[in-house]
């Protein structure tokens, strides 16, 4: 329910009037006698969805953008009449949207001003640091923390919403706000890293790619796209619906600040691949995240205030779906070649479980129990360190198997290498990791370079 109240111009009295009666609105009038541009002030309770069709009559009966004019969220109004307008406002497709001016304001209020901005660059910078810390303490709920704090669903909304309403200076804002916290968030993160490695508050030596809550950002596939326009809709609807974007602001951080703060650990270990992976991520979510918005906002039915410019509006934003969707299809190259290698890793280490359990059940390897078998040190390193199976180099497969204490089985290694060679076509390096079945014996291992 809304409660709105419009300044009513000199000599527009009776129009305005006029229309509220034909809308079937309960209303009540004062006189103004301060002003003597309005002559009153018109009250009344509206649905929610009956706001903007209303204020489109008053403005067709001379109430000009000038005027005052305030939407109040109301909790309980009581009217037989209201009761009515409610009704005859379902019967006409009720969408459950807010007006087209409360959607103004609700993004221009997410997107600070620059008087407003110290506590947006405050914010972002602090969620950034939260994150880098998580990520190299692999702590979930510490990222998670990093995305609760983070400011950065008021841009993105704001861009799409000065876009589909025709706002130039609020969809110009968004767009450069975005630039300036996704900037801010790896500039803070490469600082805030740096410090932290070269001061020693982690261990000298620290592989981060070894790290899972960093490697899970290094190699984006089109699962990563999918949550980032999922983020899109989600915060158009949020906002469209009048309903909180705390939750939803969490969502779309999940898509932004870590994958930022991985470019900036990546900066400061001086890994440009671990900051190449996880940049490509934070562009394909960013972008994804405004055209889902876009398109959202302009289906549930946002246009501009002025019918004139309804054309030219639509022009514009198809331009910028054209570009952003290119520059997500140029993108998707990366998603699609990242996707494949995935697949490609998975289907080789199915290959290579089948081949050792097969090997261990021959002799003289009866007696030998497999308890891991993985390609390289991750799918990342596959992807950018290795690209073994990308390029036909060589592909690091590390066996680990249980055997019975005091035994010795020199040739496994050797003769798994070959073994995997001949099966998969593939130049392989085995590494043969052997443990006691007693679990006291110290772990031997054994490497041989493929043939």
């Amino acid at each position: 329910m809304r409660f709105v109240k419009v300044s009513v111009p000199a000599g527009k009295r009776a129009d305005v009037l006029a229309a509220l009666d034909e809308a079937d609105v309960d209303y009540a009038i004062a006189d103004e006698s301060d002003d003597s541009d309005y002559e009153a002030v018109v009250s009344f309770p509206l649905p929610q969805d009956a706001v903007e069709p209303t204020l489109d009559r008053l403005r067709a009966a001379g109430v000009a953008d000038d005027a005052w004019t305030v939407v109040l969220d109301a909790q309980t109004v009581v009217s037989d009449r209201l009761d009515r307008l409610r009704e005859d406002t379902d019967r006409a497709a009720r969408q459950g949207r807010i007006a087209r001016e409360e959607l103004r304001t609700a993004a221009a209020d997410l997107a600070p001003k620059r008087s407003e901005r110290w506590s947006y660059v405050a914010m972002t910078a602090v969620s950034a640091i939260v994150a880098v810390v998580g990520l190299l303490q692999n702590s979930a709920a510490v990222v998670v923390g990093s995305m609760v704090i983070a400011p950065l669903i008021g841009p993105a909304m704001a861009a799409s919403v000065g876009t589909v309403i025709d706002d130039r200076k609020l969809a110009t804002r968004g767009v450069g706000l975005q630039v300036i916290g996704l900037g801010l968030a790896v500039v803070s993160a490469a600082v805030f890293a740096a410090v932290v490695r070269f001061v020693g508050l982690i261990p000298p030596g620290t592989d981060i790619t070894s790290i899972p809550e960093i490697q899970s950002r290094l190699a984006p596939d089109f699962l990563s796209l999918a949550v980032a326009l999922g983020a899109g809709v989600a915060g158009a609807i949020s906002l469209t619906t009048g309903a909180g974007a705390a939750l939803v602001g969490v969502m779309i951080a999940v898509a932004l600040i870590p994958p930022a703060a991985t470019v900036g650990i990546g900066l400061a270990w001086g890994q440009p691949l671990v900051s190449l992976g996880s940049g490509v991520l934070v562009l394909v979510n960013v972008l994804s995240i405004n055209l889902a918005a876009l398109i959202v906002l302009w289906v549930i039915g946002y246009r501009p205030q002025d019918a004139l410019r309804l054309e030219e509006v639509r022009t514009t934003l198809v331009q910028r779906a054209r570009v952003l969707a290119l520059a997500l299809v140029v993108l998707s190259v990366f998603l699609a070649g990242v996707t494949y290698l995935t697949y490609q890793s998975s289907q080789f280490e199915q290959q290579t479980e089948r081949e050792v359990h097969a090997m261990l059940d021959e002799q003289p390897y009866r007696d030998l129990t497999l308890l891991d078998a993985s390609i390289g040190s991750s799918e990342t390193a596959i992807a950018f360190d290795e690209a073994g199976l990308a390029a036909g180099g060589p592909i690091n497969v590390t066996v680990t198997v249980d055997r019975p204490p005091g035994s010795d089985y020199p040739a496994f290694a050797t003769r798994l290498d070959r073994r995997l060679t001949r099966s998969t076509g593939r130049n392989v390096i085995v590494e043969a990791r052997f443990i006691d079945a007693a679990g006291t014996g110290p772990t031997r291992s054994a490497n041989v370079t493929g043939s």
